[in-house]
């Protein structure tokens, strides 16, 4: 059994989670920004279908990516800088969200129901949720969001619409975290996919002891638009 949170009760500690499902901690409580900024900042994050209630995952492992870790390929080092691309930031924050909600291959729905748009648009508004976006001939083709705190990206989702869209916004997003010394990004979950871009599984408590190091409570946050 998980507790059921109400309002904005504290999050029980990530070491009371689940081991199977991996990382499942409560249920309930609302998803207002307040409460996604201090779910991230304990390690936390929600993820639940439409129809049920909110639930709040710490998964032990945890993926991470540190930005001086990326492997980049050839060819995808020259679609990211001679390649069709033109990558933006904040331009299309949004329309990011709803194009990573649209159904995919395998998957009967999707965790990014209108609430969770909402929310983190509310984020973006305020600076702290950010989307970085790839463009093809003035159409979105690609692109990625998720919450800037401290010296931390919690990244959330990434679509593509053409043929590595999504890894060219990616690898401007590690250009622009190395230049503002980030520590990592947080990929949440292990897929092939990331693995093969060098993310990399690290035990929770190692994860937790580099927010702690990293994580600040900045007032208001910055936009990336350009």
């Amino acid at each position: 059994m998980i507790p059921w949170q109400r309002g904005d009760a504290p999050f029980p500690p990530v070491s009371k989670a689940l081991r199977s499902p991996n990382g499942l901690l409560c249920a309930g409580g609302n998803h207002s920004p307040e409460r996604i900024v201090d779910a991230y900042a304990h390690g936390i994050f929600p993820w639940f279908s439409e129809g049920d209630p909110i639930l709040w995952w710490s998964p032990d492992p945890r993926m991470v990516l540190f930005p001086e870790e990326l492997r980049v390929s050839r060819s995808l080092r020259k679609a990211s800088t001679r390649g069709p691309y033109e990558v933006r930031c904040d331009t299309a924050f949004r329309e990011v969200m709803e194009a990573c909600a649209e159904p995919r291959a395998n998957q009967s729905g999707t965790w990014i129901v209108p609430e969770m748009v909402a929310a983190y648009t509310a984020l973006h508004e305020r600076g702290l949720a950010h989307s970085v976006e790839a463009w093809r001939e003035g159409e979105l083709v690609g692109g990625l969001y998720g919450v800037a705190l401290g010296k931390v990206f919690f990244g959330e989702s990434m679509f593509a619409r053409a043929t590595d869209a999504s890894k060219v916004a990616l690898v401007h997003l590690v250009e622009r975290l190395r230049g503002r010394d980030y520590r990592l990004i947080d990929c949440q979950q292990a897929t092939p996919h990331l693995a093969s871009l060098g993310a990399r599984e690290i035990p929770r408590a190692a994860f937790a002891q580099v927010l702690r190091e990293s994580i600040q409570y900045p007032p208001s946050g910055e936009s990336w638009r350009s």
